[in-house]
């Protein structure tokens, strides 16, 4: 039996598109071939309109990316209930943020542009912000200890997801294996000791170690009270 065809606009009226169409099909574009290959003109062609009619929704390629952090946030990032000491609420909201963004194969190429923000992700902001406060560090300070901590984390998540993917394109020797190969232990002693096992080392997930003497740091700076 056949099937029957799709319902044919009339000629000449623009389709009907929405933002939540806009989003999925933004989504489904970078899922396959990164933040780069997301363009209006193709995104207009995939959702079958025209530029002009996407930009009724949004505003331009930034605002749809902000879009696309908001979507991918609301559905991944999940609140909890804090814990009480201050110290394991901040470490606990960047690790959930870590979490989330980590297993997201796009994020890493929006999260260098730093003034792009999610606002479902602002809660966990906040949580970061107001655990260095609880903890004794002034709001300017725990604000700088926030963007210390998002350094950390997007900085992190860019290096991992970079390696990854040079893994899986290119499986030759790299060049710094070469290089740790033939390393003077004379000259570089510590370097040359680890040098058989570097790689097997800074592959392992460190994080929550790293995140924790990041905080301890920020809070050794703190005011005398």
């Amino acid at each position: 039996m056949s099937q029957p065809s799709a319902p044919r606009r009339a000629p000449g009226r623009p389709a009907r598109i929405s933002r939540e169409e806009i989003i999925e099909t933004a989504r489904r574009i970078v899922d396959e071939g990164g933040v780069k290959g997301l363009t209006m003109r193709r995104l207009a062609t995939e959702v079958g309109s025209t530029p002009m009619a996407l930009y009724h929704h949004v505003r331009d390629k930034e605002q749809l990316l902000v879009l696309l952090l908001d979507d991918y946030a609301a559905r991944t990032l999940r609140r909890f209930e804090p814990p009480a000491d201050p110290r394991e609420r901040v470490v606990a909201a960047a690790g959930a943020v870590h979490g989330a963004l980590a297993d997201c194969p796009w994020i890493v190429e929006v999260l260098t542009a730093d003034d792009l923000m999610s606002t479902s992700a602002l809660w966990f902001v906040e949580q970061i912000v107001d655990g260095l406060v609880a903890c004794g560090l002034p709001l300017d300070r725990a604000v700088h200890g926030y963007r210390a901590i998002w350094y950390y984390t997007a900085g992190e998540i860019v290096v991992r997801a970079t390696a990854a993917r040079r893994r899986a394109d290119d499986d030759r020797t790299t060049y710094r294996e070469q290089v740790f190969a033939e390393l003077d232990p004379g000259e570089l002693p510590r370097l040359a000791q680890a040098a058989g096992r570097w790689a097997e080392l800074t592959a392992e997930d460190a994080y929550e170690d790293g995140l924790r003497a990041l905080v301890d740091g920020l809070l050794a700076a703190r005011p005398a009270s």
